[in-house]
């Protein structure tokens, strides 16, 4: 197969798959984090690797939201405190940063809500709430989808869905948003 053909085959499948995975989703539990979200004083993202990404990418909407959010890990985060929601995204649940970050949120106090594609694993056990991504692997994502792609994209979908939820429920629009979105200069 020549470059294009791949390219083409990948992104049909990623896009396919993406969709697959988002068509589960238990509105309840949703409903549940977004009242979660409006009503804590801080909101706090954590991911490593590319689910720092996405987690970054959610932190940002938050604050445009007029949220008080932050991303563990910068240098000038804050620290957890009592009350305060953790989401911490990772597809498998086993980053041992990921698990560590999750038993202190608990020890101090705070919620954490977990972004993960395995609901057994040790960070899914150690936390308050869990959003799964259910991803079934077949024979061709690794050829079109490596490593953790279709849970990375999956979750930066679910994440900006949640975003518009939030948006509703605080009667926010992209004008308002706008108005606190960085300046670069």
């Amino acid at each position: 197969m020549n470059e294009q053909s791949t390219f083409v085959e990948a992104k049909n499948y990623i896009l396919r798959r993406v969709s697959e995975i988002l068509e589960n989703g238990n509105i309840e539990t949703v409903n549940k984090i977004v009242e979660k979200i409006l009503k804590t004083r801080q909101i706090f993202v954590y991911g490593a690797g590319r689910s720092g990404i996405v987690g970054k990418a959610f932190a940002m909407r938050l604050v445009q939201m007029g949220l008080r959010a932050y991303f563990i890990g910068e240098t000038i985060t804050p620290i957890v405190e009592h009350g305060d929601l953790v989401f911490i995204i990772s597809n498998k649940g086993e980053t041992y940063s990921a698990i560590q970050t999750a038993n202190i949120v608990r020890r101090v106090g705070g919620e954490v809500v977990v972004l993960t594609s395995n609901p057994q694993s040790k960070l899914a056990l150690a936390a308050n709430h869990v959003l799964e991504l259910k991803i079934e692997r077949d024979t061709q994502h690794r050829r079109f989808a490596p490593l953790g792609t279709l849970f990375e994209v999956s979750a930066f979908i679910y994440l900006d869905a949640l975003v518009a939820e939030i948006m509703e429920k605080k009667n926010e629009n992209e004008d308002t948003m706008r108005a606190r979105h960085a300046i670069m200069v």
